[in-house]
């Protein structure tokens, strides 16, 4: 079937928080052509079926400081710091402010179109309400953000009745299609997303009889003290026929229970949704498992690019958006002709506990990540840990952190190390102490 081919100036991949946030952006500074593809039939992302509080209220494009920034290799800092106010809107609010905003600036955006594959370096193929196109862009943006792993992949044994839910299928089963859920439900996780699951459960008319979490100590205690919380216990099967009768428990001491219910939320365990990326032959980073990128959101293919939770499953939605901001610039100056030129980045490579840092290539000219700093995250709770960054046994900056460092959220490393790094020198190690 013969393809309609055509070209753009940028083309984003990914409707949520980060594409329309750089889509707005890049818009706003005069780009030509700038098309935001979804593959969902309503952009926004996540936050469309997130009901509760705590979203950015206003969405202040600043793309504008392209004019000041054009003369400096790269802007270190967020683009535009203020834009973010927490606690203001609902999700879906902010997803249509979000809307709103990249349609306001003149970004085309085109919704129940999804990308399929590669056709050269910054060509990509889709199938859409209008047939198959082949899109030819100066530079791509990706920003398919992340999903949680389902029951399959978290290996999680037992029958297979219904009843079973992600945080994501959760809220849309409540938010969007007014399904009813159960009566009785288990929340595994403790995080913030499993507390948000806990109040869509309850918003549902359904009684929450546990959290559970296989960490030992919570780094968030739940939001009703009528709602147990069971650290150290991890779920061994699923029982039920024609629908869920119970989640099977085993402590750390040994012991083991059975948990009464009839729904069953897999909250957390996020994954970057980097199909797209893996097709493309983009180098992805072990840790983080979305593509490798430097301090410009550059990744391993030139012109290409990535923001928001493709990069580093997960963070909230106003840090998707920031970063989305914050990749027009980079994104300008490749347009222009005065990006960086490739090659120099070294890899950072973390050692155990820490599980990932972002960003995870070091580059271009010694620039700093947005913000200043890396983020990181741990497997296992961490009193004041020591991080010390050394390059082939030459240590380049040791910091102590003030508090301590938990699963399920993000710490930070200062930057101000990166112009020392040998851009021929080995991989930059990160360690805890």
């Amino acid at each position: 079937m013969t393809r309609n081919a055509r070209e753009v100036d940028v083309l984003i991949v990914g409707g949520g928080p980060a594409g329309l946030a750089a889509g707005a952006e890049l818009a706003a500074a005069g780009v030509g052509r700038v098309e935001i593809l979804e593959r969902e039939q309503e952009a926004g992302g996540i936050p469309r079926h997130c009901h509760h509080g705590g979203f950015g209220g206003r969405l202040d494009r600043s793309a504008y400081a392209w004019a000041s920034a054009n003369g400096t290799a790269y802007v270190r800092a967020s683009v535009s710091g203020s834009a973010y106010v927490p606690g203001s809107v609902s999700g879906p609010a902010y997803a249509r402010r979000s809307v709103a905003a990249a349609r306001d600036a003149g970004a085309a955006l085109r919704t129940g179109v999804t990308v399929t594959g590669w056709a050269g370096p910054r060509t990509v193929e889709t199938t859409g309400p209008s047939g198959l196109e082949r899109i030819t862009a100066r530079a791509v943006v990706l920003a398919t953000g992340a999903r949680e792993r389902p029951r399959s992949a978290r290996l999680i044994p037992g029958t297979r009745p219904p009843g079973v839910y992600t945080t994501g299928e959760l809220q849309q089963a409540v938010h969007l299609y007014g399904q009813r859920i159960g009566t009785r439900a288990v929340v595994v996780g403790n995080e913030p997303v499993g507390h948000a699951a806990a109040a869509t459960l309850r918003a549902a008319g359904v009684q929450v009889v546990a959290m559970v979490t296989d960490r030992p100590a919570s780094p968030v205690r739940p939001r009703s003290r009528r709602t147990p919380l069971l650290t150290g216990t991890t779920v061994t099967a699923l029982t039920g026929r024609s629908r869920l009768s119970g989640v099977a428990l085993r402590h750390d001491d040994g012991r083991t229970t059975t948990l009464r219910c009839d729904t069953v939320v897999l909250t957390g365990d996020f994954v970057p949704d980097h199909e797209l990326a893996r097709r493309g032959g983009l180098v992805l980073d072990p840790g983080t498992r979305g593509p490798a990128y430097d301090a410009a959101f550059r990744t391993s293919r030139p012109g290409v690019f990535a923001a928001g939770n493709l990069l580093h499953a997960v963070e909230r939605a106003g840090i998707a958006a920031q970063e989305g901001r914050a990749v027009a610039v980079p994104v300008l100056h490749r347009l222009a002709g005065t990006e960086e030129p490739p090659g120099g980045g070294r890899r950072l490579v973390v050692d155990a506990p820490l599980r990932w840092i972002a960003p995870n290539v070091t580059g271009p000219d010694g620039a700093r990540p947005q913000g200043d700093r890396f983020v990181l995250r741990t497997a296992r709770r961490l009193t004041r840990p020591l991080l010390v960054v050394s390059q082939g046994g030459r240590r380049l900056h040791s910091q102590r952190l003030l508090l301590p460092a938990v699963p399920g959220r993000p710490f930070h490393l200062a930057a101000d190390w990166t112009d020392r790094v040998d851009p021929h020198g080995a991989p930059v190690r990160i360690t805890a102490r």
